[in-house]
């Protein structure tokens, strides 16, 4: 009969039978536990921050290379076109055309929808290539007229099936990218021959023609609006950033590359500085104008231009037409556009995965929803840094036991054939012991070891005389934690029970050595690994086992 977990963890009862008695072997050597040597101050700040601020060693082309490269590669790294440019051939530049082409034909008439959800001339959506997400303004946008809501459905349906058409089918993914410009061009149609305008269809009427001018002179940094537009600033920021890092991650995991945060960051900063300089709003990348892009074979960041360059001319040449184009049918591409980011089995599959990142997911949701952006996001910022705080402050513990035939210990609760060595108790603690929870550590591995010594005086079983605390999850430790080490150890000596450490890393060690715990403690008492710890046990126990 194996043993069972804990009882906190769950029900089970200690027997002699189901206490494996300790293999009795001759172990000729025990490791020593050995301290790193001393590192130079310095180098260790360096080290350290090296690690914390460039983990990704951003210079490593740099090394060993002559000053001329050198050069190349600060160029290529500002400026990729430079890495790109020199193997640009003509099949890559069709591939970059028919992207570039299809995506402006799907960005035309949402960034028009955009600007007008966020009561903005038109203009600056197109110029700005953005994409915001607001659904209840969506809704606020329709006109409640019979004209409207037709108009509406209709072609809202119209999206909806040329998008599962697409999903599909992925041969057929310009249908979905397509489908908004062609809705745009047959109600601005009906619209324009039925007069429907007349009849309190809601239009977009007279959009200005050209490009932004200069609004330098209207960007100061003082009077009413600073601390909003901090406000707004840090947050869009953050989002925008989550989203553009997220959609590079995503089409890196496909195309089998690294993407550059840093380079993300100067990108998105650039695009949204230079900007600003032309009344432009803020943008970041679009998950979905992504997709159609990669879908359509796209090779490199021409693609862009060329969508780039069809915007251009479209604000410089067509916006006329656009005169007679429906609000409601905006609304539609939009409403569109939102749908696929409610996405119900994501929200299933983080439930299933950990239940605070649910509740965090739909506090960002209803925030959103019904409050505003920077509520949700605040919400969720919230949860998560309440989890964080739960996890650093609460750390698990666990009771080990030894795997049969073998000299492996892990946790009891894991694995249920693994068995208790008697007068042995086996703990392990999975975490950095802080000041944050260094008393909850210590109280819990005394409530651990009191209901254990009550498990076994019930049962007739020897009594516990060593606790071992299996410590190579512990990354680092603290000087609250190494006092609570220390209360430990005395309040054991009290219940003549001898505390032994296995496993303790570079950093804990070195600390333990230097705090003199390990030589309050023993350093015969300190050993490599929780097995040599219970070999060296087992001689005391035998005789009264």
């Amino acid at each position: 009969m194996s043993a069972r977990a804990h009882p906190v963890e769950g029900d089970g009862e200690l027997s002699p039978e189901n206490i494996s008695s300790p293999r009795q072997t001759n172990t000729p050597f025990v490791h020593k536990v050995e301290v790193p040597p001393k590192q130079n101050l310095f180098n260790e700040f360096m080290y350290t921050f090296k690690e914390t601020f460039f983990h990704d060693d951003p210079l490593r082309h740099f090394k060993d290379q002559s000053v001329p490269m050198k050069l190349m590669l600060g160029l290529q790294s500002v400026f990729p076109v430079f890495e790109w440019g020199r193997n640009y051939n003509l099949k890559m530049f069709r591939g970059d055309l028919i992207a570039g082409l299809t995506i402006a034909s799907l960005c035309i008439p949402q960034d028009i929808g955009y600007a007008k959800l966020a009561n903005l001339d038109p203009k600056y959506g197109l110029f700005s290539f953005t994409i915001s997400i607001s659904l209840p303004f969506c809704i606020i946008c329709l006109q409640w007229n019979w004209q409207t809501i037709l108009i509406s459905a209709s072609f809202l349906i119209f999206l909806l099936v040329s998008k599962f058409i697409g999903k599909k089918k992925k041969k057929l993914f310009w249908i979905p990218a397509v489908a908004p410009l062609l809705s745009v061009v047959i109600s601005t149609f009906f619209v324009y021959i039925t007069r429907a305008d007349k009849k309190g269809v809601q239009i977009v009427k007279h959009l200005d023609k050209g490009l932004n001018p200069s609004s330098l002179e209207l960007i100061h940094f003082s009077g009413d609006y600073l601390l909003k537009g901090f406000r707004i600033g840090v947050v869009s920021g953050m989002v925008a950033l989550t989203e553009a890092v997220a959609i590079g991650r995503t089409f890196a995991a496909m195309k089998d590359y690294q993407i550059d945060g840093n380079k993300e960051m100067v990108a998105l900063g650039a695009m949204n500085v230079i900007g600003s300089m032309t009344s432009c709003y803020v943008a970041t990348g679009s998950f979905s104008r992504s997709a159609v892009n990669f879908m359509a074979g796209c090779q490199t960041a021409v693609s862009n231009i060329i969508m780039s360059i069809v915007v251009l001319l479209t604000l410089l040449f067509l916006t006329p037409l656009f005169k007679y184009t429906p609000n409601a049918i905006l609304a539609a591409i939009i409403i569109n556009a939102v749908i696929p980011l409610v996405d119900v089995n994501a929200a299933v599959l983080i439930f299933k995965i950990d239940k605070l990142d649910f509740v965090a997911c739909m506090g960002a949701f209803f925030g959103v929803i019904f409050v505003s952006v920077e509520i949700g996001l605040l919400v969720a910022v919230g949860i998560s840094f309440a989890k964080i705080l739960l996890q650093v402050t609460r750390p698990r513990t666990a009771i080990l036991g030894k795997i049969p035939r073998t000299s492996v210990y892990r946790n009891i609760h894991q694995y249920p054939e693994a068995t208790r060595v008697p007068g042995v108790m086996i703990i392990r603690v999975d975490s950095a012991i802080y000041f944050s929870n260094s008393n909850y550590v210590r109280e819990r591995i005394q409530r651990w070891l009191t209901d254990e010594e009550e498990k076994v005086k019930d049962v007739a079983l020897p009594r516990i005389q060593f606790l071992i605390i299996e410590m190579s999850p512990v990354t680092d430790i603290d000087t609250s934690g190494i006092h609570a080490l220390e209360d430990l150890y005395k309040s054991l000596q009290k219940r003549d029970i001898q505390l032994v450490l296995a496993n303790p890393g570079p950093l804990v060690i070195d600390k333990l050595h230097v705090s003199h715990f390990a030589d309050m403690l023993g350093h015969d008492k300190i050993f490599l690994t929780v097995a040599e710890a219970v070999d060296s046990c087992c001689p005391k126990l035998s005789d009264e086992v």
